[in-house]
């Protein structure tokens, strides 16, 4: 898996489940659906694996077993997903739901994305701006060397800080980041609620996959939580596994935990007895995504506001500073 996740890369891994769903279910083996796929991969990355994976599979490996040998190539939750569905002969389907999954995820990422677009332009128009004089030089004495050395210093810095947190958020390895990111915006206002509605959004799509494909619950709510991408979720899930194999279900831990909301206790313990556990968390996926879109919409808004305020403020601040300083000077010389 890259570095950093990006749509474009969300959507190429998306491409390639949905064609194999696509090959197979029109009864295609995969060795051919794969030879198929290699010539014209949704992306020149995947040729090296896809071929790796032939290889293996012509060689009598399983599946899963050839994508294993692929190292960090796909996420637990994909391997999990497939090992199920190859067992229960599902695969189509299997390769059909993470099509789906990741092409949720891309999209959720590209409305993120369309809607801080906004702040950020403001933002950088800020940064242009101010200092004035800096600017003011610039176009009247044409000191082009200055302004850029002081734009250097201020955007390069910042983009650094802002690629190094999306790393940490990202990559494997920052669990520790990635939990002080989650304290720091949980005391936001309003984003630390869209974060975590996000996070309940992503486990309850992952857990649906999951468990139609055959995954049992044990295996699922582990990889779950570790698709929601909150380190918090993910500890309070690895907190049941004493309890999970002494014969209690997650629906009972739920209910008596606080560390999911009420709502989600509910309707999944609901879903638990009732047989209708898929039901339940596509209705839960589809009300967390709606709640955390929204919740972040108004956070932008207001982010967007305070920005072009501060704007504001300072070129006010700068006008009434500048005449009060030329109406000085006139009542000095008289």
């Amino acid at each position: 898996m890259p570095l950093i996740v990006t749509p474009g890369q969300l959507t190429q891994r998306a491409e390639l489940y949905h064609q194999l769903a696509s090959l197979m279910s029109a009864g295609v083996g995969m060795i051919p659906a794969l030879e198929m796929i290699c010539r014209r991969p949704p992306s020149h990355s995947f040729r090296k694996p896809l071929s790796q994976l032939i290889a293996k599979i012509t060689q009598g490996a399983t599946v899963t077993e050839s994508m294993l040998s692929l190292g960090r190539w796909l996420p637990s939750f994909d391997l999990a997903l497939i090992q199920a569905a190859e067992q229960s002969g599902r695969l189509p389907e299997s390769f059909r739901l993470l099509a789906n999954y990741y092409n949720e995820r891309a999209q959720l990422v590209r409305s993120l994305m369309s809607q801080v677009a906004y702040p950020i332009v403001l933002l950088h128009f800020a940064l242009l701006v101010f200092p004035t004089p800096m600017l003011t030089r610039l176009v009247w004495n044409g000191e082009i060397m200055p302004f850029l050395q002081q734009k250097f210093e201020v955007f390069v810095p910042l983009y650094a800080v802002v690629f190094m947190i999306a790393l940490a958020s990202q990559g494997r390895h920052g669990e520790a980041w990635r939990s002080k990111i989650e304290r720091i915006t949980s005391l936001i206002w309003i984003l630390g609620r869209a974060r975590r509605e996000l996070a309940l959004a992503r486990l309850s799509a992952a857990l649906e996959a999951l468990i139609s494909a055959g995954v049992s619950i044990l295996d699922s709510w582990p990889l779950a939580a570790e698709a929601s991408g909150s380190p918090a979720l993910r500890r309070a899930v690895q907190s049941w596994k004493p309890r999970l194999q002494s014969g209690e279900t997650p629906g009972e831990m739920l209910v008596r935990g606080s560390d999911f909301p009420e709502l989600f206790s509910n309707l999944y313990n609901t879903g638990e007895i009732s047989g209708q556990l898929d039901d339940s968390l596509r209705r839960l996926h589809h009300y967390y995504q709606e709640e955390s879109s929204r919740r972040l919409r108004a956070f932008i808004r207001w982010f967007s506001l305070l920005i072009y305020l501060g704007i504001a403020g300072t070129i006010g601040y700068m006008v009434i500073s500048f005449w009060t300083r030329y109406y000085g000077n006139l009542l000095q010389g008289f």
